[in-house]
C-alpha cells in the first residue's frame, strides 16, 4: 500500500487482506493514485461494520459507533475504548482492526484536504446507515424485525454501498481522468451508485439466514405480506417455493444494477486498464453469484452460496489477461 510503510503498516496491510476477502483482489489492482484512499476507506468502514455486528451483554454499540464516528471525523482527539469490544470478536483480524483504531484513523491525515474531506464524508454516510440499522433492528424479545418497504431497502443499500460507488468515482475523476461533458460525469456517478448497490444486494440476498439469526430481515415486510409471508417464515427451508417469486424479483433488480456496473466500466477510458480490471472482478463474481442464487434454496443455512476460491483465481487470471485489450473485456463482462 502506498500509504503504508514500515513494520506496523505492513501489519495493517495484512489485516486489510484478511478482512476484505475477495474485495482485496480489486484493491490490489487499483492504480496507485487512488489505491491508498479506497483501501483506507474500506478499513475504516470495515471497522465500523465490526462494531455494529458485535454481540455481547452490556455493550452499547450505538454509543461506541457514534464515538468512533466523532473520532474519525476529527471532532475529538480521544479514540473510543475498544479493548473490551475487541475481546468479543471471534475473528482475530476484526479484533485487530478495533485494537488499531487510532493508528488506522490517523492515516486520514496523510492525504490532501479534499481527499480527507471525501473519505470522512463517505464514512459518515456509511456509519449513519449502520446506526440506523442498529436502531431499526433493536429488539429485547428476540423477535425478527424487518424493513418496512423497498424505499427503506434502497436507502440502506445507498448508505452502506452506493455511497462507496460515489467515493470511488470521485477519486477516479480527481486523480485519474476526466470528462469534458458534465453530463457524462453525472452519469458516471449515477452508475457508480448502482454499482455499489448491486454488491450490497448480493450480500443481502445471499445472507438471509445469517441476518435472520441476528433478528434482522432485509426483505421488506410489506413485500413479504403481498406474497402471504411474514419474516419468521423465512426461517423454514420448506418455504422457498413460496418465497421464490419475490426473491427472483430482487435478483432481477440486482441484475439491473449489475448492468449499470458494466456500463460504468465501459465509460472508463480504456487507457485506465488497471481501474477497469479492478471494477471487472466484483462484477464478474457478482454475476456468477446471482446465477447460483437463482438455482438454490437460499433459506438453507447449511448451504451458503459463494464462489469457490479456485473459480475466483480463474476469474482473476482471465481479467488480468483481458484488460489490456478492447475485445476480450466485453466478453468477460457478458459471462
Amino acid at each position: 500500500m502506498v500509504f503504508m510503510s514500515g513494520i506496523f503498516n505492513s501489519e495493517l496491510d495484512s489485516i486489510l487482506e484478511r478482512t476484505s476477502r475477495s474485495f482485496y483482489l480489486s484493491l490490489k489492482e487499483l492504480p496507485k493514485a487512488i489505491r491508498p484512499q479506497i483501501s483506507l476507506l474500506y478499513m475504516l468502514a470495515r471497522t465500523s461494520d465490526t462494531i455494529a455486528d458485535s454481540e455481547g451483554r452490556d455493550v452499547n454499540l450505538l454509543e461506541i459507533l457514534e464515538s468512533y464516528n466523532e473520532f474519525a471525523q476529527g471532532s475529538t482527539k480521544e479514540p473510543p475504548e475498544m479493548n473490551s469490544l475487541s475481546e468479543l470478536q471471534s475473528n482475530k483480524s476484526e479484533a485487530s482492526l478495533l485494537r488499531n483504531i487510532d493508528r488506522i484513523v490517523s492515516k486520514i491525515e496523510e492525504f490532501s484536504k479534499p481527499d480527507q474531506a471525501e473519505i470522512r464524508r463517505c464514512l459518515e454516510v456509511i456509519i449513519n446507515g449502520q446506526i440506523l440499522d442498529l436502531q431499526r433492528f433493536s429488539s429485547d424479545d428476540g423477535s425478527i424485525l424487518a424493513l418496512e418497504s423497498d424505499e427503506e431497502l434502497d436507502d440502506y443499500a445507498y448508505r452502506v454501498a452506493g455511497s462507496v460507488g460515489e467515493f470511488w468515482t470521485r477519486m477516479s475523476l480527481d486523480h485519474l481522468f476526466g470528462f469534458k461533458e458534465e453530463n457524462k460525469e453525472t452519469e458516471l456517478f449515477e452508475q457508480g451508485v448502482r454499482f455499489g448497490k448491486a454488491l450490497q444486494m448480493i450480500n443481502i440476498l445471499r445472507d438471509i439466514p445469517a441476518d435472520l439469526s441476528l433478528g434482522r430481515c432485509y426483505i421488506p415486510r410489506n413485500r413479504l405480506a403481498e406474497n402471504g409471508l411474514v419474516p419468521k417464515d423465512l426461517l423454514k427451508t420448506t418455504n422457498m417455493d413460496s418465497f421464490r417469486t419475490l426473491y427472483n424479483e430482487y435478483l432481477d433488480l440486482t441484475d439491473g444494477y449489475l448492468i449499470s456496473a458494466i456500463q460504468y466500466i465501459e465509460m472508463i477510458p480504456h487507457s485506465q486498464y488497471r481501474l477497469r480490471g479492478a471494477c471487472m472482478l466484483p462484477v464478474i463474481i457478482g454475476k456468477r453469484t446471482v446465477s447460483m442464487l437463482r438455482g438454490n434454496n437460499v433459506l438453507d443455512s447449511s448451504n451458503r452460496i459463494k464462489i469457490d476460491r479456485s473459480e475466483i483465481k480463474d476469474v482473476v487470471k482471465k481479467v488480468v489477461l483481458a484488460v489490456p485489450f478492447k475485445g476480450p473485456s466485453k466478453k468477460l463482462l457478458s459471462v
